[in-house]
């Protein structure tokens, strides 16, 4: 791989306020990030910027991310006709939900296999969003991709990534990234 490419994005709109997780188009994009390995930087992207994120999506050799399959690529629907689902692609937490039948937040398994969480919530990069303070939305979202980054690393090192069942008791899911 010359090129992994680490992506998340946030929106400038709840599901709530769209009418719901079927209209995951219309909560728009407010800041994207990726991260690329071949040049070891980070690159932001708003709204207008759409078009040029899509084509640093189409360029690169490998896109990880988590949840990109059923959130990030549907938000980026908006913005083109191309489905976006034949992009090389590692959704960590479609495999994730594949091995154990249920979901996983990022910031549950970044706790139990980094012991390291988020820097804040969605609702919170919305909020700063509307007030206008991108910078901080930019650096949430950049240290999202930065804990996902991590994540998938582990995971190819070791096989494996942890996370914390009901009970609170660290368990293991095998992986292969």
């Amino acid at each position: 791989m010359n090129d992994v490419l680490v992506f998340d994005l946030e929106t400038q709109y709840i599901a709530s306020e769209v009418g719901g997780w079927s209209n995951i188009r219309d909560m728009r994009l407010a800041v994207g990030v990726t991260y690329h390995t071949a040049s070891n930087e980070y690159r932001s992207y708003l709204e207008p910027d759409a078009e040029a994120l899509i084509g640093a999506l189409r360029k690169a050799d490998l896109i990880v991310g988590y949840n990109l399959l059923g959130f990030d690529y549907e938000v980026l629907r908006r913005y083109t006709e191309d489905p976006l689902l034949d992009l090389p692609t590692v959704d960590m937490l479609d495999d994730l939900h594949r091995a154990l039948g249920f979901r996983l937040r990022l910031d549950d398994v970044a706790a139990a296999t980094l012991g390291t969480g988020k820097s804040a919530d969605g609702l919170q990069a919305v909020r700063w969003f509307r007030q206008g303070q991108i910078e901080k939305v930019i650096d949430y979202c950049q240290r999202d991709v930065e804990v996902t980054w991590k994540i998938y690393r582990f995971g190819q090192d070791n096989g494996h990534v942890l996370y914390r069942d009901r009970h609170w008791r660290t368990r293991r899911v095998a992986v292969r990234w």
